[in-house]
């Protein structure tokens, strides 16, 4: 008896030794192509100042309105929270995970009462009456043989970090998605301010047309185009009025307002275009959300093939019970006695219907998808910041060409009014020319929103970081990313 129990007690010990074994493959991050430069990189884009604090991108844009809107989306965007509870709920599945690597134990008390009749016949009246009382403590532990649950827990931390990945993702494009439509709403202040002074300029020529009527120098045909020209102006500034009312409760939703709580004060300065982040292809991979996301789906997916091949292989449990229990019996207690057992049991499934090739071949499926899903990502990451790196400078170039067409065609239109108060040109001369200038300046206004909307996709191709190299230091170097988060991606899943 001895011999046996000590047997059995070694049990545990041995399973212990045997549950260094996994099968899932050894993960390694997949290989990508990374390009030594970028394409549209040139010697046009100065170095930007550094921030205090880096996850404020939109620091560098200098506007106070713009800062307290990012703060207030930060604490109250509802997107923002429901990643929050999607990462949370992926937190405490790995905590459920992990709980499986232990044993549990379970504690049970009954009591009950029977009554039996002394004889197959129930005519003598005679009835014994039975309690009985147990307390039994029960331990059971699944044995991690193949390492079906230490993959398990694997692929609830790589999902808990892809969570994490997605909540970045989810308040970084909800941050640029609100500084984009603020800079919208900013340049609809300048269109709307530029409305303004053309409608009161056109009243002033209606006036002076309607006056050289009057001394029969103009027909009823150059009163009614400056009307038409004033009355074209004035339905553009009401729309202009609509668009911004518009993006203002854009704005208050992405704050997590109702659009009748927030009213943004109107101002026609236009916040000065930012420089544009130091880049180079590397700390694309190491600071975008996104990607991190990605590849740790690959690390889950890995994982998940090793938690689908145990099930080719049998299961070990070990169970161990003790308690005491006790007897009434026609009024007479027994003695507490003692119980106990200690065992394993093991189960195999012989035959499936080719279930588990089933599932072992999805898991290298999802697997496959995972990994294309994350060199797409790759790719349009690198896209994003060409396309944003050509816009931002050819849009620079277009700055530059269109305040010399305003200046002319402001010039332009000077000399027709002039001209034709002397009348030496007639009204045609001078409606041509202001709505030149109009859609002169009108275009410069959308060139403008055009440089800010791709500095903001420039900040969050980056992840919102700015990467500014230190002296002695090259950005880039190393096997090992770290995740936006702070987490160290790469390593083992």
């Amino acid at each position: 008896m001895n011999a046996r129990f000590r047997s059995l007690t070694c049990l545990p010990i041995l399973a212990l030794a045997l549950s260094a074994c996994s099968l899932a493959p050894e993960y390694t991050r997949p290989d990508i192509d990374t390009p030594t430069a970028f394409k549209e990189d040139g010697p046009w884009r100065p170095a930007t100042q550094k921030l205090q604090n880096p996850e404020k991108w939109w620091l560098v844009f200098g506007d106070p309105q713009l800062n307290k809107l990012e703060d207030e989306l930060n604490a109250h965007n509802l997107d923002i929270k429901v990643a929050e509870a999607q990462y949370r709920s992926a937190r405490a599945a790995v905590t459920t995970a992990r709980a499986s690597l232990f044993p549990t134990l379970d504690l049970t008390a009954s009591q009950t009462k029977a009554t039996t009749s002394a004889s197959t016949t129930a005519s003598t009246g005679k009835y014994y009456y039975t309690n009985s009382q147990s307390l039994t403590a029960e331990a059971s532990w699944e044995v991690d043989l193949w390492g079906k649950v230490r993959n398990g827990v694997d692929v609830a931390g790589a999902t808990m970090e892809a969570s994490e990945g997605a909540l970045g993702a989810a308040r970084l494009s909800a941050q640029a998605l609100l500084a984009t439509d603020y800079f919208q709403l900013r340049a609809l202040d300048a269109q709307i301010a530029l409305y303004e002074r053309t409608v009161e300029s056109y009243k002033r020529y209606l006036e002076l047309t309607r006056n050289r009527l009057m001394v029969g120098v103009v027909s009823q045909v150059d009163v009614a185009q400056a009307e038409t020209q004033l009355n074209t102006a004035l339905t553009s500034l009401s729309d202009a009025r609509l668009s911004r009312s518009q993006y203002e409760h854009a704005l208050a939703i992405l704050v997590g307002k109702l659009p009748s709580a927030l009213n943004i004060a109107s101002s026609a300065t236009l916040p000065a275009i930012p420089s544009a982040p130091a880049l180079v292809p590397s700390t694309v991979l190491e600071s975008r959300y996104d990607i991190y996301q990605y590849e740790r789906k690959i690390a889950a997916a890995n994982a998940q093939i090793g938690v689908n091949r145990a099930a080719y292989f049998p299961v070990l449990n070990l169970t161990a019970d003790a308690g005491l229990a006790r007897y009434l019996t026609s009024g007479v207690f027994s003695a507490p006695v003692r119980v106990w057992s200690l065992g394993p049991s093991l189960a195999l499934n012989l035959f499936d219907g080719g279930t588990r090739r089933a599932a072992v071949e999805q898991a290298e499926a999802s697997y496959d998808e995972a990994v294309a899903t994350y060199r797409s990502t790759v790719l349009i990451a690198f896209q994003e910041v060409e396309d944003n790196l050509v816009a931002a400078r050819q849009l620079a170039e277009e700055d530059v060409s269109q305040r010399a067409a305003v200046a002319a065609a402001r010039k332009t239109r000077e000399i027709y009014e002039n001209q034709y108060k002397a009348g030496i040109v007639g009204s045609l001369n001078v409606i041509s020319a202001q709505t030149t200038e109009l859609s002169a300046e009108s275009t410069a206004l959308s060139i403008w929103n055009r440089r800010m909307a791709a500095a903001v996709k420039l900040f969050k191709n980056l992840g919102g970081r700015q990467i500014t190299d230190q002296p002695g230091q090259k950005t880039g170097q190393g096997k090992t990313s770290v995740s936006p988060t702070g987490v160290a991606s790469g390593a083992a899943g």
